[in-house]
C-alpha cells in the first residue's frame, strides 16, 4: 500500500459518491465528502469521514464549481478528488486545475478527455486508429445548409447527437427532412443546457442495434486492458435502464475483437485509468460511438463477473500504480444485470418525478443481490440532480439464475412516496423476451403494450390490507386525542357501533383515476365484512412479527405489506405496488375537474419559451410554450382548439409540478 493516497476527496453526490466511500474505508483511506445545502443530510456526508458544504443547491454553484472543491481539498489536506461520474468527471478544465493545485485526479489526462469529449472528433481520431466507425457527418460546420446537405448524404432516418457529453441529453431520431429543423432547434436546446455547447453531429440510424460497451483499464506504465462487455441495450429516451455481463449470445472471437478495438481506442489517445468504450452492434458489424472518460453506471456488473473492484482498481492507478491484474489472468464467472430504479412516471414519458421517500424497503444484499443507493426512507428526490433511486445487481451462476434473481429481488423492492420505473422493470424482467436474451435499443418500444400496461385494480386483498391500514391509523389518532385517562371512554371504540342495526363504515378512495367507495361492516374482534364489487367478503386481518400482514378473505390468507402517509397508503405483494388515497367525502365533493382547457407543468423546471400571448386562437397541439427540467426540454401543446385565456408564465420562471401555466377557452 505504499504510496496510496492517505485521504481523498469525493467531488460527486448520491450513490456513487456512496460506493466510493466504501471501497475507500476498505483500503484504509479517509474520504471527504462534500455537498450542498440540500445534501446536508444526505446519505453519502453520513458515510464519509469528512464532510464540506460548497454552495447551494444548483449543480452550477456546487457540483460544478471547481474553484469551491478545490478549496474543500485544500482545507481538508485531499491528496486526490474522485470525480465519480456526471458532474465534473469529464471535465478537462477540472482535471488541469487539479493538477496545478497539486492535486491528484483520479481519472485520465485531460488531452485524452478532450480528445474523447468531442464525439466528432474521437470518431475522426477511431477512423484514424482503425476502428470502425458508423457513417455520418462530424464536421465544424454546422450552419442549417451544411446540416441539411449530410442529412441529404446520409439518408433518413437519421440520428442527432450532441457534439459533447452524453446521457441521451441533445439526441433526436429524424425520420424525414421536413422534421430535421425541429429535431436540430429541440437538440441544440438540450446540448447548450447540458454540455454548454450546441454543436451537434449526425449519424446514420440503425433501427434495432444492441448497445454493447467495453470496460477499459489502463495504466502510466503502458499497460492497457479491457474487462469484457456489457449490453446496455434496453433503453428509454436513448438512456439505459437495463445493463447485463456478459452481453448475450457474444461469443469468444467478437468479444476479443471488439476488446482490441476497445484498447486500441484507448491507446489512441494515450488513455489511462478506467473508461469505457460504446459500440453499437447490427448484425456482424460494430460501430464506435464514444468514449466514456469515467467510470460508468453499470460498472458493478463488470465487478461481478469478474471479481474486481474498478474504485479499487482507479485509486491504485491514480496512486502510480501497475494494473492489479493482466490480460491473461482476467476472466468471467456467471452473469450480472443491473437494473436502475428512477424516481420517473413511465407513463408520462418517463418523465422525472420529485417528492418523499415516505416508505422505502430495498432487497436484502445477500445471496447474488447487490444493492447501490444514495438515499434512505424520508429522504427527498429533488429537481435539481439526477432521479436516481438506487442500481439493483444480481449475479449469477448463468443468464437463467441471474434473471431469477432480479425477479425476486424486484419483487420485494417497496417505494411509496414517489413515482418509480419498478413497474416498468418487473415487466421486463419477466417478459419471455428477454428471459430468451432477444434485447435491442427498441425493446422498450416495441414491447411498450405488455412492459407500459396500466396496473389492474387492486385485488380483494389489497383493499383489504387497505382498509385495515387505515383503521389502525384512525384508532392511534383517536387515542392520542382522547388520552389514556379513561380506558372506557366511548372515543376509543372504532367499531363504528350503531343503535339499530350492524356498524359499518364508508371508505372513498381514488386508485389511479378512478374511484371506490369501500363499505366495511367492523366488529370489536379486529374482523371486519368488505362490501366488494364481487360481493360480501370476511377480512381478518393480522400482523406478523416481520411486520408483513396475513389478510385472510373468508380463510384465504395472502401476505401483503402496507405502509401509509397522511391519506395515502401503499400495499405491496405478489411483485406488485398499490398506491391509495382515502379521501374525505365532503371535501372531494368540492374538488375541480383537472385538466380542461388548463395547461398544466408535468414536472418543476424552468420555463424557456413562451409562444402564445392572452387573445390567440390556437388549434389542437399547437406548440405552446418550452419547458427545462432536468436538463430535458418539453414541448407542451394545446390540449384542444381554443383561444389562450391567460398565460401565467415567463421565460425564465421556475415551476412548480402541477402548477398552471396556460389556460385555454372554448372558441366562441
Amino acid at each position: 500500500m505504499s504510496g496510496m493516497f492517505e485521504r481523498i476527496l469525493i467531488a460527486n453526490r448520491g450513490e456513487i459518491a456512496c460506493r466510493i466511500i466504501r471501497t475507500a474505508r476498505r483500503m484504509g483511506v479517509r474520504s471527504v465528502a462534500v455537498c450542498s445545502e440540500a445534501d446536508a443530510q444526505a446519505l453519502h456526508v453520513a458515510l464519509a469521514d469528512e464532510s464540506v458544504l460548497i454552495g447551494p443547491a444548483p449543480a452550477r454553484e456546487s457540483y460544478l464549481a471547481v474553484d469551491r472543491i478545490l478549496d474543500a481539498a485544500r482545507r481538508t489536506g485531499a491528496a486526490a478528488i474522485h470525480p465519480g461520474y456526471g458532474f465534473l468527471s469529464e471535465n478537462a478544465v477540472f482535471a488541469e486545475a487539479c493538477a496545478a493545485a497539486g492535486i491528484v485526479f483520479i481519472g485520465p489526462p485531460p488531452a485524452a478527455i478532450r480528445a474523447m469529449g468531442s464525439k466528432a472528433a474521437a470518431k475522426t481520431l477511431m477512423q484514424a486508429a482503425g476502428v470502425p466507425v458508423v457513417p455520418g457527418y462530424h464536421g465544424d460546420a454546422q450552419d442549417a445548409a451544411a446540416l441539411h446537405a449530410a442529412a441529404a448524404r446520409i439518408g433518413f432516418p437519421l440520428l442527432i447527437k450532441a457534439w459533447a457529453g452524453g446521457g441521451g441529453k441533445g439526441m433526436r431520431v429524424v425520420a424525414a427532412a421536413q422534421e430535421l429543423d425541429e429535431a436540430l432547434a429541440l437538440a441544440r436546446g438540450e446540448a447548450r443546457a447540458a454540455f454548454g455547447d450546441d454543436r451537434v453531429l449526425l449519424e446514420r440510424y440503425l433501427a434495432a442495434p444492441r448497445h454493447i460497451e467495453i470496460q477499459v483499464f489502463a495504466d502510466t506504465h503502458g499497460n492497457i486492458v479491457h474487462l469484457s462487455e456489457r449490453d446496455c441495450s434496453i433503453q428509454r429516451r436513448h438512456q439505459k435502464v437495463v445493463e447485463e455481463a456478459p452481453a448475450p449470445g457474444m461469443d469468444a472471437v467478437r468479444r476479443r475483437m471488439m476488446g482490441d478495438a476497445a484498447c486500441a481506442a484507448a491507446r489512441a489517445v494515450g488513455y489511462v485509468g478506467a473508461g469505457t468504450v460504446e459500440f453499437i452492434a447490427a448484425g456482424d458489424d460494430f460501430f464506435f460511438m464514444e468514449m466514456n472518460t469515467r467510470l460508468q453506471v453499470e460498472h458493478p456488473v463488470t465487478e461481478a463477473v469478474t471479481g474486481q473492484d474498478l474504485v479499487e482498481w482507479q485509486l491504485r492507478v491514480a496512486a502510480g500504480e501497475r494494473l492489479p491484474r493482466s490480460q491473461d489472468a482476467l476472466g468471467i464467472a456467471g452473469h450480472a444485470i443491473e437494473v436502475r430504479v428512477y424516481a420517473e412516471d413511465p407513463a408520462r414519458d418517463f418523465t422525472p418525478a420529485i417528492g418523499t421517500l415516505h416508505h422505502l424497503r430495498a432487497p436484502a444484499e445477500r445471496g447474488g443481490v447487490r444493492v447501490d443507493t444514495g438515499v434512505r426512507q424520508g429522504d427527498a428526490i429533488g429537481v435539481h440532480y439526477d432521479p436516481m433511486i438506487a442500481k439493483l445487481i444480481v449475479h449469477g451462476a448463468d443468464r437463467a439464475e441471474a434473471v431469477r434473481l432480479l425477479r425476486q429481488a424486484l419483487a420485494q423492492y417497496e417505494i411509496g412516496g414517489v413515482r418509480s420505473n419498478l413497474a416498468l422493470l418487473r415487466a421486463i424482467a419477466a417478459h419471455p423476451a428477454f428471459a430468451a436474451g432477444a434485447t435491442d435499443t427498441g425493446f422498450i418500444a416495441r414491447h411498450a403494450e405488455t412492459l407500459l400496461a396500466p396496473l389492474p385494480p387492486p385485488p380483494p386483498a389489497v383493499l383489504a390490507a387497505a382498509v385495515h391500514t387505515r383503521l389502525r391509523a384512525q384508532a392511534a389518532a383517536v387515542r392520542a386525542m382522547a388520552g389514556e385517562a379513561d380506558p372506557w371512554s366511548p372515543w376509543h371504540d372504532m367499531t363504528a357501533w350503531r343503535l339499530n342495526g350492524e356498524g359499518w363504515q364508508d371508505f372513498h378512495l381514488r386508485i389511479g383515476e378512478a374511484g371506490q367507495v369501500l363499505r366495511a361492516y367492523l366488529r370489536a374482534d379486529g374482523i371486519f365484512r368488505l362490501d366488494l364489487p364481487e360481493g360480501m367478503a370476511t377480512a381478518a386481518v393480522t400482523v406478523r412479527d416481520d411486520g408483513m400482514l396475513l389478510v385472510r378473505l373468508d380463510g384465504a390468507g395472502v401476505p401483503l405489506r402496507s405502509a401509509a402517509h397522511g391519506d395515502l397508503v401503499w400495499v405491496f405483494g405478489d411483485g406488485a405496488a398499490h398506491e391509495l388515497r382515502f379521501l374525505d367525502p365532503l371535501a372531494a365533493a368540492g374538488g375541480t375537474e383537472k385538466g380542461g382547457g388548463r395547461v398544466l407543468a408535468p414536472m418543476p423546471g424552468r420555463v424557456l419559451e413562451v409562444l402564445v400571448g392572452q387573445g390567440d386562437q390556437v388549434a389542437r397541439g399547437a406548440l405552446l410554450l418550452v419547458l427545462e427540467a432536468m436538463k430535458v426540454q418539453m414541448r407542451l401543446t394545446a390540449p384542444a382548439a381554443g383561444v389562450v385565456a391567460a398565460v401565467r408564465c415567463r421565460p425564465g420562471d421556475l415551476v412548480e409540478d402541477g402548477s398552471e401555466l396556460v389556460s385555454l377557452a372554448a372558441e366562441a
